[in-house]
């Protein structure tokens, strides 16, 4: 495609690109074209193995460049890393019992959330490791949280059956969102912060107003406990997975369901959309994954070759590869267009519970009930 010409063709539509913007915008357009035509033949290598913590490994996760992640443990911290050379940067000390949830405010990555057993969230500072608020009012385990991209908000999932939302600047709470008859076990802001979905045990998934803590929509259909739940990019879409071996996709806006995406011969452990929010993909039980197109809702690939069920399911950004872990004690590369297993990343001595992408795609963590975690570039 011609640049220049593409980019006269969208100023025809969109007034806010004036001429004094135009050669940016091109100069974005030939960047995406430069992505577009990377070749993207990455072979991982292990280059670091990270015995994190004396007691189990909780959860992973990355800030938004992968600079840094973090790791929870049952040992009560949450370990700040630097990805490049593997070291450890900081401890953050202080709850009471396991640290389960944990997340960074990206994209900023300045913040740091700690769900953990003790029924309380903690805010600490990447830079400092300073804890600059204890959110305490859950009456049972915190079992997941949130940011908002604004960084205003988190929000946190409990076993009390309700979820909470804090603000971040003063340190209180700002509503309890009830009205989920079992555990919330997952949660997700969409993209401009003014709603909110938790998924429950009770097989429902809500729809929040943040702003006034009421529920706008219930989701109704599954027939077993939720796994995970999400928001595709431009938050138009909502799609489960649920332990009735089902995944559905839902109208975001008016709460009705979509579709059905069936196949799986067993539980649904965890769903996924890719960055463009037109992918999404399952992670089974059954020891397959599986690709759907959110528009057609048809299967386009299947995920084969793990020998256990697997827990966990990521796209790379660019959207062309999936990560798949599994308790097999192996992680997966995978080819989205043609399903083909590309790499098998062994090593860990136990089943990986998690893994993640850095931003650009080129860093894998993988996390293990091994006590490890693996980097590999």
């Amino acid at each position: 495609t011609d640049a220049i010409a593409l980019v006269e063709e969208i100023q025809k539509g969109e007034p806010l690109i004036t001429a004094s913007c135009k050669e940016y915008v091109v100069h974005l357009v030939r960047r995406l074209q430069e992505k577009q035509g990377e070749k993207d033949d990455h072979k991982f290598c292990l280059f670091k193995v990270l015995r994190a913590h004396i007691l189990p490994l909780t959860n992973v996760a990355f800030n938004k460049s992968g600079s840094r992640f973090i790791t929870g443990s049952y040992d009560r911290t949450c370990k700040v890393w630097d990805t490049a050379s593997g070291e450890k940067l900081l401890t953050l000390q202080g709850h009471g019992n396991v640290v389960y949830a944990i997340a960074f405010n990206n994209p900023y990555g300045d913040k740091i959330a700690t769900g953990s057993f003790d029924k309380t969230c903690k805010l600490w500072s990447t830079e400092t490791g300073k804890c600059y608020h204890t959110f305490t009012g859950h009456s049972a385990e915190i079992v997941c949280l949130s940011f908002n991209l604004q960084s205003t908000l988190v929000a946190t999932g409990s076993m009390d059956m309700t979820a909470k939302l804090w603000d971040i600047e003063k340190g209180e709470e700002i509503v309890t969102l009830s009205g989920h008859s079992a555990e919330i076990i997952a949660l997700s802001f969409n993209a401009t912060g003014d709603r909110i979905i938790t998924g429950s045990f009770d097989h429902t998934v809500a729809v929040w107003d943040v702003g006034t803590g009421r529920i706008l929509h219930t989701l109704i259909g599954h027939r077993g406990e939720i796994s995970n739940a999400q928001f595709n990019w431009d938050c138009s879409l909502i799609v489960t997975g649920s332990m009735d071996k089902t995944s559905m996709l839902w109208n975001a806006m008016t709460g009705t369901q979509i579709a059905t995406l069936t196949g799986h011969s067993n539980e649904i452990l965890d769903v996924c959309f890719d960055y463009a929010g037109q992918l999404i993909a399952t992670a089974s039980a059954d020891g397959t994954a599986r690709v759907y197109n959110a528009e057609t809702k048809k299967c386009i690939a299947k995920l084969e070759g793990h020998e256990c069920e697997i827990v966990k399911v990521c796209f790379n950004p660019r959207g062309n590869r999936i990560l798949t872990a599994s308790s097999d004690k192996t992680a997966r590369l995978w080819d989205v267009a043609t399903g083909h297993c590309l790499q098998i990343l062994e090593g860990h001595t136990d089943e990986i519970f998690s893994c993640a992408f850095n931003y650009k795609g080129d860093i894998i963590i993988t996390g293990s009930k091994d006590n490890t975690c693996r980097i590999w570039h």
